[in-house]
């Protein structure tokens, strides 16, 4: 049966509009804690690589998580694991500014409750994400549209977050936008347990063999050893791994540092991760509308090879707000295609049965490198400063995207299956 005629079928379209909503809402906190934090930081203590600390980690225990917490999603429950999630992520955000209004926070402890909000987050996006399908199914959607519209949700999520954070930062200060944050938890998770009630694939999956160390590593190195077989998997997670920590130090000190120095501040960084999530969000409903028209490999491409070196050069040459400006909206109009096309090939590669185990897996290699991503750029800008960073961090990335130019398995793409 054709994509179009699975979408021409009625479909129960609740679930998947639950969810997409109840994503909106956390991403969008978490877009205000990942604004104000550096910020605060910077604020507070005028070092980029405090804020590279920060953001090391906060990235750090998502890696950690994202190795081992496979098996336990499944043996817990997807919807279990991702309430859990958000009331943990709020709890420990809303902990930043109550504890610096009482005059008791200390570096430390920041530190401490931005690795609790890593610890938890990625078990939460992890089974969120595997019931895609299961949700996309159950509205006749075809996956290629109900990838793009999960990705685009999280991208409006960025928007708003992007579009406001900066504006609530300077008007709020860092630390009063740390509680709105705290409240979009608190939304985000009832909804969510409301979207995928009844849902059986949200549930405890059930074993035949007990928990044990035993049964635990056996289900965990299934995601890992599925991985290592597939090529075309393996190309995904190794380059994916090298962008993510770029990206980060890009996010984290590099963009911000610039916007502090060279541009008009906090307003001027919202407006610009603004730009950056509007044409995003415009790529991602854009492919799920039209992308299965074209091949994905050249798409994917094209398109990561804008998202890369172009906006270090722009930045790095300029002190002006607009050309930044236009490249972000450019470069995201590119990303917005490449996390509906990833997660597409990864649904169609992965059977459901080892989906949490290999989206953790895939997880934990995304983000191997990216706790390491915001202390380099903050030690590097501190070292040569930001034009010099800027470039090197430009130079990596531009080589990491060549790949699937260079290696033939990317290819495969158009015709991603399972090896099992």
């Amino acid at each position: 049966m054709s994509e179009d005629s699975v979408d021409s079928l009625p479909g129960d379209r609740r679930p998947l509009t639950t969810v997409l909503a109840a994503n909106v809402v956390s991403i969008t906190g978490s877009c205000l804690t990942y604004m104000g934090v550096p910020w605060f930081v910077l604020q507070s203590t005028g070092s980029a690589a405090k804020a590279g600390i920060v953001a090391f980690c906060t990235m750090l225990p998502v890696v950690l998580a994202a190795l081992v917490g496979g098996p336990v999603i499944d043996r817990i429950g997807r919807r279990r694991v991702a309430v859990i999630s958000d009331l943990a992520c709020g709890a420990a955000v809303v902990a930043i500014p109550l504890l610096q209004f009482a005059g008791v926070l200390h570096f430390w402890m920041l530190c401490a409750l931005m690795a609790v909000t890593g610890l938890f987050r990625a078990p939460g996006e992890t089974a969120r994400g595997v019931l895609l399908p299961t949700l996309a199914e159950r509205a006749r959607m075809p996956l290629t549209r109900a990838a793009g519209l999960y990705d685009g949700a999280s991208r409006c999520a960025a928007l708003t977050g992007s579009a406001v954070g900066g504006v609530l930062i300077a008007v709020l200060g860092a630390e009063n936008v740390l509680l709105v944050d705290a409240a979009t938890f608190t939304v985000s998770a009832p909804l969510f347990a409301f979207g995928v009630r009844g849902l059986p694939e949200a549930q405890a999956q059930p074993r035949a063999e007990p928990m044990s160390l035993r049964a635990y590593r056996r289900e965990l190195g299934q995601g890992y050893r599925f991985v290592s077989a597939t090529p075309l998997l393996l190309g995904l997670c190794l380059m994916t791994l090298v962008t993510r920590g770029l990206d980060q130090g890009w996010s984290a000190v590099l963009l911000p540092v610039h916007a502090r120095e060279e541009l008009g501040g906090s307003v001027d960084l919202g407006l610009l991760e603004a730009a950056f999530g509007i044409c995003a969000l415009t790529g991602a409903l854009a492919y799920g509308a039209v992308g299965s028209r074209f091949r994905r490999w050249p798409v994917f491409t094209v398109a990561f090879l804008i998202v890369g070196l172009p906006r270090f050069v722009v930045a790095a040459f300029t002190d002006s707000f607009a050309p930044l400006a236009v490249m972000m909206a450019v470069e995201g109009l590119a990303c917005g295609v490449l996390n509906p096309i990833m997660a597409t090939v990864m649904y169609e590669t992965v059977p459901e049965e080892l989906r949490s185990r290999v989206l953790s897996a895939t997880t934990a290699s995304f983000q191997l490198v990216t706790p390491l991503g915001g202390p380099a750029a903050g030690f590097l800008v501190d070292s040569v400063g930001l034009s010099s960073s800027l470039l090197a961090v430009g130079g990596a990335y531009l080589l990491a995207t060549l790949c699937p130019v260079v290696f033939p398995a990317w290819r495969q793409m158009d015709s991603a299956g399972s090896p099992w």
